[in-house]
């Protein structure tokens, strides 16, 4: 899928089905155990379980070495809450990287607008992208389970329901760089947002997030992360969605 058209507004409009090459495949037995779950939660279980023998990310024992007990081993749980804390930080740099690397979608801002190259601030952003704490242990092959894992899900469960969009809101304060097309004055108008974006599936919480107010139709193959996906409370409690970017035609409001 050329990363221009996986952007672009047309491709929003009119979905094709994602995959990353040489994932199912290479997890073949993951996906067999999957397509043997009655419900979403034994599907949650089989995938976090297949995920810690796969990439050792089970706590240690108690009784373990103490360097067994400091050692930090980058997982995708830790990715989520970092970015949760800090979308603009390393574990933002290494989402931003793997959507760069598996789909072409090149990252627009991280901490600063990124245009020209060189510049400091890609500087920064590819430092950060390489920093060992999140970018190690396969991190992206944990991050290709699970866009296929969600998008599994999202067929098989119905997670958004049965369409191909969901509706989705996002709060922000600097919309106005953003904007490729018509104004957010007319309410009506076409936004280039970041390469991995949140959203949230409740327009009361993403209004709390900036003065504007963007309500999109985004594809369902084109989400890495909905509520309910994992056993966790990471980001939960913001009804996050984590969606890949580009360009997307949103109606904006101002708050009040």
């Amino acid at each position: 899928m050329p990363a221009p058209l996986l952007g672009s507004l047309e491709f929003n409009a009119h979905p094709r089905r994602l995959r990353i090459a040489g994932t199912r495949a290479s997890s073949a037995g993951l996906f067999s155990l999957l397509d043997r779950c009655g419900d979403a939660a034994e599907a949650r279980d089989v995938f976090e379980h297949y995920l810690e023998l796969a990439f050792g990310l089970a706590k240690p024992a108690a009784r373990a070495a103490p360097s067994e007990l400091r050692r930090w081993k980058a997982s995708y749980l830790k990715l989520l809450q970092g970015w949760g804390m800090d979308a603009n930080g390393p574990a933002g740099a290494v989402l931003k990287g793997w959507v760069e690397s598996r789909f072409g979608l090149v990252p627009t801002f991280h901490k600063a607008p990124l245009r020209r190259f060189p510049s400091p601030a890609w500087v920064g952003y590819l430092e950060e992208k390489a920093t060992s704490r999140y970018h190690s242990n396969n991190i992206h092959q944990q991050l290709d389970l699970l866009f296929e894992f969600c998008q599994w899900m999202l067929a098989r469960f119905g997670l958004l329901g049965c369409g191909t969009h969901v509706q989705l809101w996002r709060g922000s304060s600097r919309c106005e760089e953003q904007v490729v097309r018509g104004s957010l004055r007319e309410r009506r108008c076409t936004v280039r947002l970041n390469n991995i974006v949140s959203f949230s599936l409740s327009r009361e919480t993403a209004d709390c997030f900036g003065d504007w107010l963007l309500q999109a139709r985004a594809p369902l193959v084109k989400l890495l992360l909905v509520p309910g996906l994992l056993d966790t409370r990471s980001l939960q409690g913001e009804a996050e969605v984590l969606a890949l970017g580009g360009d997307y035609e949103v109606e904006a409001s101002y708050g009040c």
